[in-house]
């Protein structure tokens, strides 16, 4: 069944996509370059903090790193550590590889859309949680839409740069017709961190992402729908960060049922106001390939979030569309724990 745009943005609260075996034990390059994503996020998560991105990983000495390209620094390397305690797969050439700080602040997936570009850390277990409202009319109608717990579980595996990923959600819908209440189709995903950031050049991650069809009869889209997300980001300085996310995501259109590619571009500033208190602002879109009946939509939202302890965030947050065809509002918030 087809979802209304108010209920399309609550399932970005869904994340990823399935475990798949990953590099084998190949050291050769790799390239780097879902209607699925997150509405939600911390607002430096794309390297934890501004203040706290750079003391999560420990950087150790150059004599690791694989031997450096010579034509370009903008090329990444895989080194032997890469597959020992480094928290990324890759290294920028000439850059020393990080290993993972076990006792630095969590850093959330949650309350914006633009996910974080590291991942939680060997033997970690992370779970997100929240709970939003969004809003759409159009003339004499009106969509509302509730979705709670919105969980999603990280889980760091002995691969340091390896993370998988579940997300289910329940959701009511309300229209004129009535309320529906069901559970959308299962998130799955992994994401692999890809690289540090090494000044003007990012740090990224790579999630490949799915939804498989388990969901209730009237949310479920009875197929799998795979895609991919590129996770990009910068710590500017103490107290501010950027960061982005491009991805691509096979969808169903809403009126006629045919299949499409929908892409999603978000970008996100995060300001560090204190050790335990962030925010952010971000504007973000959904841009349909070759759909029948969808069109693109635009967004514009912002939030806090709050460290209640190292292992334990409190987020708030509130959005509106930016044009007709958006959603007019949704609000929602959070709470996330991390077990190590």
């Amino acid at each position: 069944m087809s979802f209304s745009p108010a209920f399309r943005i609550l399932m970005l609260t869904m994340m990823l996509w399935a475990s798949r075996q990953v590099l084998a034990q190949s050291h050769s390059r790799v390239g780097v370059s879902n209607n699925v994503s997150a509405l939600f996020e911390t607002p430096q998560k794309h390297h934890e903090s501004a203040a706290s991105e750079n003391s999560r990983y420990d950087f150790e000495p150059p004599d690791r790193v694989a031997s450096v390209n010579p034509f370009s620094h903008l090329f990444v390397e895989v080194s032997q550590s890469q597959f020992d305690d480094s928290p990324t797969l890759f290294t920028w050439a000439g850059q020393a590889p990080g290993s993972v700080d076990r006792n630095a602040p969590m850093a959330t997936d949650r309350p914006d859309v633009t996910e974080a570009s590291s991942t939680v850390g060997p033997g970690v277990l992370q779970i997100e949680t929240g709970y939003t409202y969004a809003r759409d009319g159009n003339g004499s109608s009106l969509t509302e839409t509730h979705s709670f717990p919105e969980a999603l579980f990280r889980y760091g595996t002995p691969i340091n740069w390896l993370e998988l990923r579940l997300a289910t959600t329940l959701a009511l819908e309300t229209t004129v017709l009535g309320a529906t209440t069901g559970v959308p189709d299962l998130y799955l995903g992994v994401k692999i961190g890809l690289t540090l950031q090494d000044g003007i050049l990012p740090e990224m991650a790579l999630v490949p992402q799915m939804t498989v069809p388990s969901g209730s009869s009237a949310f479920t889209d009875d197929q799998v729908l795979p895609g991919a997300n590129w996770l990009y980001g910068w710590d500017i300085n103490d107290f501010v960060s950027t960061a982005g996310g491009t991805q691509f995501n096979r969808s169903v259109d809403a009126g006629t049922g045919s299949i499409y590619t929908e892409w999603t571009q978000t970008w996100t500033i995060g300001y560090s106001l204190h050790d335990r208190v962030g925010a952010y602002t971000e504007w973000f879109a959904f841009i349909p390939q070759d759909s029948d009946t969808a069109h693109t939509e635009h967004y514009a939202n912002g939030g806090f979030t709050f460290l209640i302890t190292d292992d334990i965030q409190w987020d708030i947050r509130a959005g509106t569309g930016l044009n007709d065809n958006a959603a007019d509002f949704f609000a929602g918030t959070g709470l996330s724990f991390r077990f190590r």
